[in-house]
Parts: structure tokens; sequence; C-alpha cells
């Protein structure tokens, strides 16, 4: 409903430039992952390997390029609110702690752990315990899916040499 109208700006014959740009730009980074997934050299000895998950991530996104692409034609994107920056500050700060125990030795679990905490600390979560607790199990599964299953090796740190 830009301009004043009650119409979207897509019916009134225009798209909506937002949904085009990202609906481009996601299509563009799939074309890009997709390419780059082709020239891979890893192979698995049995079923799918990590080889699969860059063309399932190229997939997902050239979707969500062609789902803006059509939004942007029958109606645009809703108004967005305005940003939260305090919220922005927490998963500022979540993010930096995630690059900086893993820059500095703390390994990939301690990292999930701080960055899942912190970011439910952005979206209003007051638990932070709760939020260790979940971030820690959702990091040793994650590190055990990676480093066991798919015998890939991501930052280790002492909680990781424990398994």
């Amino acid at each position: 409903m830009q301009d004043g109208s009650m119409k979207p700006q897509a019916l009134r014959g225009r798209p909506d430039w937002r949904a085009l740009t990202v609906g481009i730009g996601l299509i563009a980074i799939a074309a890009i992952i997709e390419r780059d997934a082709g020239q891979q050299t890893i192979t698995a000895t049995y079923g799918m390997g990590p080889a699969a998950m860059p063309h399932v991530v190229s997939v997902m996104l050239a979707v969500l390029g062609i789902g803006h692409l059509i939004t942007a034609f029958l109606g645009g994107l809703p108004v967005p609110d305005e940003g939260d920056p305090i919220a922005v500050g927490w998963i500022a700060l979540g993010l930096a702690s995630l690059l900086g125990c893993i820059a500095f030795g703390g390994g990939f679990i301690l990292a999930t752990t701080l960055l899942f905490a912190l970011t439910a600390r952005a979206f209003g979560r007051r638990a932070l315990f709760a939020d260790l607790a979940i971030g820690l199990a959702l990091g040793v599964a994650i590190h055990l899916l990676f480093a066991k299953i798919l015998t890939l090796s991501l930052p280790a740190g002492p909680i990781e040499r424990l398994f």
C-alpha cells in the first residue's frame, strides 16, 4: 500500500521492486551455489554424501526466489515493521561469540550454545539457563551428526574432545 492508495503497488500495474530484487538475488545465489556444487570432488562411498547438501540449498533458494518473483507481480511484500536495535545487538553478540569461540579454541558446541541462547534472548526469551541447556543439546546433536555420521570435522574445543 505504497503511495497512499489502497491498492498494493503490484495491482496498479507495477511490480513490487523489493520482492523483485530479493527474488532475482535469491535465484542468482542459487545459481552460484549450484555451479560451485557441481565442481565439488567429494564423493561418498555409500548413500548421500556431503556434496548433496549444496544442491538441496540451491533448490530451496531457487524456490524462495520464484516465490518472491510471483509475490512481486501479484501483490507485493507487506510493509515491514521497524527494526529493534536491541534485538539486532543480541544477535550480533551471538554471532561475535560464535566467531570468538571458534577462533580461540572454544569449539563448535560451545559456539552453538552461546549463539542459540543469545538469539533466543533477542527474540524476547528470558530463560537464560534453559536456553543454554537447549543450545548445548542442539550443539552436541549437530556435532555428533556431522562428526560421527557424516564424518566431517567441525572446530574442536574441550567439549568435543570428550566424544
